[in-house]
């Protein structure tokens, strides 16, 4: 099996997001990826007139009912961030698409100071199993607290997905970098797991990301990284790992 990350430029109109994912699980199927994770709120960025939108599971739903022919097509898997609202309340989630229709959720359980504002806290932990692996899946700032990722290990997985939005200011993204760098490989070696981290890179609303996703072997060396401007795909072959 072959795993991989996708750094991506988020836009403004979730129309171009849907058809960046869509053409990205086009590449990843030509470069042989059974699974395929993308960014936080990859589908809508964060667009207040978006995501507060009253309408907005009605296009999610309409978004993922897309992506899910797609995979089912390709028979790719895939992790998708969106927002999502459940019994009134709005969350930032993570969908995890399997070629036979099953899907999983996860919900962002740490969030940041002005995500207070919109949205609510997950509070279940998820892992899922594909092709015989087991994966953890968590979103941006979950990475920072151990217990999280230390419960994700104690349900079996083996490999952990972090979800990332590292948007900010210029400056504060710059001399965030290397913080943003260092904590998937401290999870990595605490957990003697692999992480992998999709993170978004460009503008969007006035803030900036610097890219640099990431995959982290157990003992803490990054097999492979992106750089601060360009759009791609990493990739990880598990029967390298074996």
């Amino acid at each position: 099996m072959k795993l991989g990350v996708c750094q991506m430029t988020v836009s403004e109109k979730t129309r171009v997001n849907l058809n960046k994912i869509l053409n990205f699980l086009d590449e990843a199927v030509e470069h042989d990826i059974d699974l395929l994770v993308f960014p936080e709120m990859v589908l809508t960025g964060y667009t207040p007139d978006v995501v507060l939108s009253s309408k907005i599971n009605d296009m999610i739903d309409e978004c993922l009912w897309m992506i899910k022919e797609k995979i089912k097509r390709l028979q790719i898997a895939a992790i998708i961030g969106h927002p999502y609202k459940e019994e009134g309340k709005l969350f930032n989630r993570a969908s995890v698409i399997l070629p036979d229709g099953q899907v999983y959720t996860y919900d962002k359980n740490n969030l940041v100071d002005i995500e207070k504002k919109y949205f609510q806290p997950g509070e279940k932990t998820l892992t899922f199993e594909y092709k015989g692996e087991v994966f953890g899946v968590i979103i941006c700032r979950d990475q920072n607290y151990p217990k999280l990722s230390q419960e994700v290990v104690k349900s079996g997985a083996k490999f952990l997905f972090i979800l990332s939005a590292h948007f900010y200011n210029p400056k504060e993204a710059r001399w965030k970098l290397e913080k943003n760098r260092a904590i998937p490989i401290t999870r990595a070696v605490e957990n003697g797991i692999y992480v992998l981290m999709a993170n978004t890179v460009g503008t969007h609303l006035g803030t900036i990301s610097l890219g640099n996703s990431l995959i982290v072997d157990p003992d803490g060396a990054v097999v492979v990284s992106a750089g601060e401007s360009e759009e791609g795909i990493l990739s990880l072959s598990l029967f390298d790992v074996e």
